[in-house]
């Protein structure tokens, strides 16, 4: 297995048409990073850079130590598992499995162990002398992640994996997916989706790209409970972090914000002097707020609930195209049409400059 390194790596078409720019990582053996960010973002131009089906336009691509900027896909020790499935329809699932180490002259008994070891992680012993058309959409996706399994590669790439199965088939090989993890504790992987709970419930580390760059590296706790700008910290969550304005009024260990719509916020966010009377955006999480009859963050008409059983979420209208959201546990379809307040904990709001992307820490 492997570890991979990006330094200063971007991309452009035609020589004008940028997509990414400087873009270094370090990806160490036995990860499993998750590439996430907004639909055209270059998460899978990324990961079609590392497999080498797309050109490096700058910068380095180092796989143990080894530039392989210029080394074919086939050489790189990579595998791939695509969103579609790419499987022959005419074949077995054990000759799908089996058709690359064929293909590379292996002994019939190398190919039999790797593809038994394979069907016996993924649970597929029981179909293979099925052909796809009789395996479920989830069945055929373990397919397509076993004919990489036997390669053995150095790097293994996933490219939105999930994203063509039904929603209970997702939950489903999404956990098949991390006990497989578990089974090759030194595999690396790299795993692209658009998928907030894949990302958060699969990554050791989760990469948010922006902007044709990298917002932010970190564990999944990491980004969710210290974003380093307003972009990460509204992608990371759902529903999205609220960001309400105010002004620091008291500094020091605890501050104080005085919100524009009245209310008071009290962060463990530390600020100095000179950063009284500054204008900041408020950011708490939905599941942050809680309702309150004495001070507040938040005052306002409860436009819309949702009821979901073991949580409640409701919007309030603010005459903005992002409403305010608070998520309370339990079941509250009473508060619609009410005007509620909410607070929440000092350790769980977050001050960003108002404009910028910097957070006070």
């Amino acid at each position: 297995m492997a570890n991979l390194k990006l330094t200063d790596v971007g991309k452009t078409y035609g020589g004008t048409v940028e997509v990414l720019k400087n873009i270094d990582l370090d990806i160490r053996q036995g990860e499993l990073v998750v590439f996430v960010g907004p639909s055209g973002c270059g998460k899978s131009t990324l990961l079609r850079m590392i497999a080498g089906l797309e050109k490096i336009s700058s910068g380095t691509l180092e796989i143990d130590g080894q530039k392989v900027n210029d080394v074919p896909p086939a050489q790189r020790g990579i595998a791939m598992v695509f969103q579609s499935y790419a499987l022959y329809p005419h074949m077995t699932v054990r000759d799908n499995m089996s058709f690359a180490l064929k293909i590379a002259k292996k002994s019939k008994t190398e190919i039999d162990d790797a593809v038994a070891n394979a069907a016996r992680m993924l649970q597929l012993e029981p179909y293979l002398d099925r052909l796809p058309k009789a395996l479920s959409g989830g069945q055929r996706q373990r397919v397509a992640i076993g004919r990489s399994i036997v390669r053995d590669p150095k790097v293994y790439l996933f490219d939105e994996p999930l994203s063509n199965l039904d929603a209970a088939l997702r939950v489903a090989t999404r956990i098949e997916i991390a006990q497989l993890k578990e089974k090759m504790p030194d595999s690396t992987m790299i795993y692209v989706t658009h998928d907030q709970i894949e990302a958060m419930t699969l990554a050791s580390r989760i990469v948010v790209l922006a902007n044709k760059g990298i917002a932010q590296v970190g564990t999944p706790l990491e980004l969710y409970q210290t974003p380093n700008s307003e972009f990460v910290a509204q992608f990371i969550g759902s529903p999205a972090m609220n960001l309400l304005p105010g002004e620091i009024v008291e500094t020091g260990a605890e501050t104080v914000v005085k919100m524009e719509g009245g209310g008071t916020a009290a962060s463990s966010v530390a600020t100095e002097a000179g950063d009284q009377g500054k204008r900041v955006n408020v950011g708490v999480r939905p599941e942050d707020f809680e309702e309150t009859d004495g001070d507040y963050i938040y005052e306002g008409k409860v436009d819309i609930t949702e009821a979901l059983g073991e949580v409640t979420l409701l919007y309030f209208e603010t005459g903005s195209d992002q409403p305010v959201i608070g998520k309370l546990p339990g079941v509250h379809a009473e508060l619609r049409g009410r005007s509620v307040k909410l607070s929440a904990a000092p350790q769980n709001v977050h001050l960003f400059h108002e404009g910028r992307s910097m957070l006070y820490r």
